[in-house]
């Protein structure tokens, strides 16, 4: 039911993913499509997958603004809430172990609005 649940959320964030305009804010559907490679990372620890570092790099590369930093950070939140088994220093060092800033504290506790 979990795997069915995962496969649902990467299907739900491609369909929102094709659907966004060119120039457009960033959506909850593109980040959780770029993160999704990682919830094994995420969950287990250890080394992220080369198609996860490939993902946050994209991501990285997405946030060129204030709002889509503060945006991805809601989302990044909201999609952690949904999950209880990460573990919180995977997710903060993602960034650093795929060789990357995205600009985006990966933690349930920072307050999106603050981020610049």
């Amino acid at each position: 039911m979990k795997g069915f649940a995962v496969i649902l959320l990467v299907v739900v964030a491609m369909v929102q993913l094709f659907m966004a305009k060119p120039g457009a804010a960033i959506s909850c559907g593109q980040v959780e499509s770029q993160i999704s490679p990682c919830l094994t990372y995420l969950s287990e620890g250890g080394t992220p997958s080369p198609s996860c570092c490939s993902g946050v790099k994209t991501l990285s590369q997405s946030l060129q603004t204030t709002q889509d930093r503060q945006t991805a950070c809601g989302c990044l939140k909201t999609a952690a809430s949904h999950y209880t088994n990460l573990k919180p220093d995977a997710a903060s060092q993602l960034p650093t172990k795929c060789g990357v800033s995205i600009g985006v504290p990966i933690s349930p506790t920072v307050d999106c609005s603050k981020i610049q």
